[in-house]
């Protein structure tokens, strides 16, 4: 597969708790509350095991946080308040504090309402960067309910037939809980790859797929130096396009947060938006029933016969379920370059280094 380390030689293996156990502390260090280290670390930890080390969602977002909270884009225990609070919805002002934390808190809240309404929806502004949206819906989808999240970004798509990026990759999230087996999961962005994946293919000296981005000048380029100040080219083309126009109204416009070209632009005020939903199935139908029809429905999928033999049909989130517990038994590969910079930094906070 193309995300798959190339050259182990280049990586640490570590254990699960040998990388949560730090990056705890590593928050911590930078003033994190115990709580909050502790959803960090929950969040990157199921990042350096569901994703490629390229897409810089694990340990790789420990310079971010380290970066932002020194400028004060980020304030460590930050002062969020609910702004509304409703029976099925819910918004809350993340006062500048670490996006995995309001996001977590956001869901959690949809979550509990959806169990008395059916559905529930809960915006978060004025909050940072939130990971990986897939985590989020997984928290809903841990308590029997179906989860959506989602969020605006940096500007980085162009609108469809222009090469000014004036959009996200604005991420969704998710989760369809299964009886006895792993959730259905989407997580993806609504461009085709992410600047993190070109710059791992450029370090690699590779060849980047020509629907992954455009040169500034619009043209089709497999470099991803040519195309680094480009825009990133959506899924689905004009589709993708449209999806990430729609979750900047939901999760920007609607929250109060920013959006558009002036999100994620000032990294000392990032006031990104999110969204969160929560969807209880038994409102509709009885939990065996839903059950029964959903298993069906994957039954049919997972018996569609292959183009190619040895590569049988999967699930959304089956390729991250399957790396996952391949890395809690193999350990979790971190770049050297990733360790060596985190010692030197974690000497700055006067943080054990343990990797």
């Amino acid at each position: 597969m193309a995300y798959e380390v190339q050259d182990t030689s280049l990586v640490n293996l570590y254990t699960l708790e040998t990388l949560r156990s730090f990056t705890i502390d590593f928050m911590q260090g930078l003033g994190a509350t115990s709580e909050e280290a502790e959803i960090i670390s929950d969040g990157l930890m199921t990042a350096s095991q569901w994703w490629h080390p390229g897409q810089g969602q694990g340990l790789e977002k420990l310079f971010r946080y380290h970066r932002r909270v020194k400028n004060g884009g980020i304030l460590p225990n930050a002062p969020m308040r609910w702004i509304s609070d409703g029976p099925s919805y819910a918004l809350l002002d993340a006062a500048k504090g670490f996006g995995y934390v309001a996001a977590h808190r956001a869901m959690r809240r949809a979550a509990d309402k959806a169990k008395t309404t059916g559905i529930a929806m809960v915006g978060v502004r004025h909050s940072n960067h939130f990971g990986i949206a897939g985590y989020h819906a997984m928290t809903a989808a841990k308590q029997g309910l179906i989860g959506w999240s989602f969020t605006n970004a940096a500007a980085e798509m162009a609108p469809w037939g222009s090469a000014k990026p004036i959009l996200g990759t604005n991420p969704w999230g998710i989760a369809i809980p299964r009886d006895n087996d792993h959730a259905i999961v989407l997580d993806m962005a609504l461009t085709m790859s992410g600047k993190g994946m070109m710059r791992w293919y450029e370090r690699e000296g590779r060849e980047m797929p020509d629907n992954w981005a455009l040169t500034p000048a619009g043209e089709i380029t497999t470099d991803p130096s040519a195309a680094m100040d480009g825009p990133m080219l959506p899924i689905g083309e004009y589709k993708g396009y449209g999806l990430s126009l729609v979750t900047d109204v939901l999760a920007g416009v609607m929250t109060g947060a920013l959006f558009g070209l002036d999100v994620f632009q000032d990294d000392r005020n990032f006031d990104v938006g999110h969204m969160m939903v929560a969807i209880d199935p038994a409102a509709l139908l009885p939990a065996e029933d839903y059950n029964r029809r959903l298993d069906e429905l994957v039954q049919q999928v997972k018996g569609a016969p292959p183009i190619d033999p040895k590569r049988p049909v999967l699930l959304p989130g089956e390729v991250e379920f399957r790396r996952m517990n391949d890395r809690r038994r193999d350990g979790i590969p971190v770049s050297r370059e990733t360790v060596a910079n985190l010692r030197e930094l974690a000497a700055g906070i006067d943080v054990e280094f343990s990797l």
